[in-house]
């Protein structure tokens, strides 16, 4: 069984590194993270219903010029150790500084805040690795304003080829849209992501109850705990998802289109499906810890009836043996020639007995 990674143990080794902001005033751009390896990269999609344009290793200079184009445009950051080149994106698009020390802040609880010319909306994304199937979580922020979406991710690899397939492809409706129903897309895309772990999930719950119904052992308890702790993150992040969903669903932002706000409520009602799944998931781990203390109760109540039967039988055995195991000299058969073979014939008898007896009562 492949062994989920946990990421709720190095969520809360994270914690420990937001200790150097301690002291800095409100606003004070520090990253949080770990990967302060990952250099920053900007690529941009530019697009509309006729034409599309994807640029790779843009600089943030050339962002402003995306800012209030008449086109659809698509900018996403990787990389978030560069303070100073995410200072200058938030300067060009006029983003509030206690907005991007969230950003930075990659521990964030997923929320959203209405701003008044742009969104601000934290998510976080998680997603396994194909071979090893370990869990990684990232938290991805966006900034949508009428005519941009920002993304800001902490390293390169996501779950939105998807979606740029489709703006490359001209697939359905994305390209006729406007930039809200991009942060659609892209939320649908992380949402849909759930789906995917939560099968794997239940593929892992299954695969540790046959395994406690066939040989309950002390490393699946391990491996349930583990599921256990998996379950809880998810939780954690899936919860007030909701609530930014609902409150996009809700808002009343001109920069959502009524067209939008359909799509919008179907992905509210499938991160409420997720939950449901959590929670399902969170019952049946309780279930098979259940199963497992009564699979090993059983297993040492089968165990002590084949030692007290064996113990009830030894015990006229030992009656007789003991009889003839004393030194008294006037005992009847002592010196009787078939007394040996005698006893061993009554002790045979008896045991015999004794076990058609059980297997009448159905002792065994």
């Amino acid at each position: 069984m492949n062994k989920l990674f946990s990421v709720a143990d190095k969520q809360m080794k994270r914690l420990f590194t937001v200790s150097e902001k301690r002291g800095l005033p409100p606003g004070s751009m520090v990253y949080t993270g770990r990967q302060k390896e990952v250099p920053l990269r900007i690529s941009v999609i530019d697009y509309d219903g006729a034409t599309i344009s994807d640029q790779q290793d843009v600089t943030t200079e050339a962002c402003v010029a995306f800012k209030d184009s008449e086109t659809v445009s698509w900018i996403n950051v990787t990389g978030l150790n560069d303070t100073e080149a995410i200072g200058r994106i938030g300067t060009q698009f006029d983003i509030h500084p206690l907005v991007l020390e969230d950003i930075l802040h990659t521990t964030q609880r997923p929320k959203l805040e209405e701003l008044g010319d742009y969104l601000f909306l934290v998510v976080r994304m998680l997603y396994t690795e194909p071979e090893s199937r370990e869990l990684h979580s990232e938290q991805i922020s966006f900034i949508l304003t009428a005519h941009c979406l920002i993304s800001f991710q902490e390293t390169a690899g996501d779950v939105f080829d998807l979606i740029r397939d489709r703006l490359r492809k001209n697939h359905g409706r994305i390209r006729k849209m406007g930039p809200d129903y991009l942060l659609y897309a892209l939320m649908d895309a992380i949402v849909d992501n759930y789906f995917l772990i939560m099968e794997q999930t239940g593929e892992q719950i299954e695969s540790i109850e046959q395994n406690i119904l066939d040989n309950p052992s002390a490393a699946l308890m391990n491996e349930l705990y583990a599921q256990k702790r998996e379950l809880l993150y998810i939780r954690k992040a899936v919860w007030p998802l909701r609530e930014a969903i609902g409150g996009l669903e809700r808002g009343e932002s001109k920069l959502l289109k009524p067209k939008t706000h359909a799509y919008l409520r179907d992905l509210y009602d499938h991160t409420i499906q997720v939950i449901d799944t959590v929670e399902t998931f969170r019952d049946m781990l309780s279930g098979v810890q259940d199963l497992y203390l009564s699979s090993l109760g059983h297993k040492t109540n089968q165990v002590m009836q084949v030692l007290t039967i064996i113990a009830t039988i030894f015990i006229p055995i030992t009656f007789v043996a003991g009889i003839y195991g004393m030194n008294f000299d006037h005992m009847p058969e002592l010196h009787w020639k078939y007394s040996y073979p005698v006893a061993w014939l009554l002790m045979i008898c008896m045991t015999a007995g004794m076990l058609y007896y059980f297997r009448r009562k159905k002792w065994f």
